[in-house]
């Protein structure tokens, strides 16, 4: 998604509804599962995400019927069970609207080529997840709707990632956002392996031919992992999962954020963003009123001697 952000074409949102290209990096509010398939409670996620700081808010479209295969279903009463995890499609146009009218964009995960037919006239982008990286029907679908896209790559490796891109590559997208992730829930800090947003990077410049933006999807939880992501390795979007409550179905297994400890992380982002400068090496704003307080070079006792005299007047 980042850098060449368009709005949807068969959805229009209002031109205050597009986030501006220079806000790095996108955070994604992802809610998953957690909005207890309540039209109103999906709702106040969208109202967080936008009060916290996020440019775009993230849900799920699956039907468990077309997600697991049917002697899965038949043998695991805790698979069957999530059927109470599904978002309604009827919820589809209230929810974007929702997001265009607080300013963010509006994204979806679908989990079958339906799925994705039955997004692209109301999502801004679409997502891939990790899970179905390898289903190449569906990566060739979504990447036929003239949306941009994100792939999520959790337990690829580097040739599977490959495929992938030049398979979307190839089937017309042209607005393509890589995540690193680590699909553990929660996933350990110590093997977050970071380094590896660069190594995506080189990888899909090489394939396409221009630059491939890459982000970090978020299971740790952990501020300094978002941190080290954003400021070290650059990333342009940041994905975490997101509860409102701790009453959420995934709250418990330990990978999702509260509201309040995620806008603490974004705010120390973006204040951090703020101290980057221009680079050039000169007093700052702040610095200005200190200067004549400097030691003298003549006799090195403060301050220079312009402003002894000064004083003196």
């Amino acid at each position: 998604m980042p850098p060449n952000r368009q709005p949807s074409p068969t959805r229009q949102p209002s031109p205050k509804a597009q986030p501006s290209p220079n806000t790095q990096p996108w955070f994604v509010a992802e809610v998953s599962s957690n909005h207890q398939s309540d039209l109103d409670r999906c709702l106040l996620f969208v109202d967080r995400a936008a009060e916290i700081g996020c440019q775009a808010v993230k849900f799920q479209l699956f039907r468990v019927d077309e997600l697991f295969a049917p002697e899965i279903l038949a043998a695991s009463p805790l698979h069957r069970a999530r059927e109470q995890w599904e978002l309604p499609t009827a919820f589809l146009p209230a929810i974007a609207d929702r997001c265009h009218e607080r300013d963010i964009w509006f994204g979806c995960t679908p989990f079958s080529l339906r799925a994705v037919d039955e997004l692209a006239p109301f999502v801004d982008f679409l997502k891939i997840a990790s899970y179905e990286l390898l289903y190449e029907p569906l990566l060739h679908h979504a990447a036929k709707q003239d949306k941009p896209l994100v792939l999520s790559t959790g337990m690829a490796r580097a040739d599977e990632v490959a495929h992938a891109v030049k398979l979307v590559d190839s089937a017309g997208c042209r607005d393509l956002t890589l995540l690193h992730c680590v699909s553990g829930y929660p996933a350990p800090a110590n093997e977050a392996n970071l380094a590896a947003i660069e190594t995506l990077r080189r990888l899909g410049e090489t394939i396409l031919g221009r630059s491939c933006p890459v982000g970090w999807s978020d299971h740790s939880v952990q501020p300094g992992v978002i941190h080290r992501a954003v400021h070290r390795f650059n990333a342009c979007m940041i994905e975490f999962h997101l509860d409102l409550d701790g009453q959420g179905e995934e709250f418990e297994a330990g990978h999702c954020w509260l509201p309040d400890a995620i806008a603490e992380v974004i705010h120390e982002v973006r204040v951090g963003q703020g101290a980057e400068g221009d680079g050039h090496k000169g007093p700052a704003p702040c610095e200005l009123p200190d200067l004549g307080w400097r030691a003298d070079p003549a006799d090195g006792w403060r301050p220079l001697r312009g402003t002894r005299q000064e004083l003196r007047r």
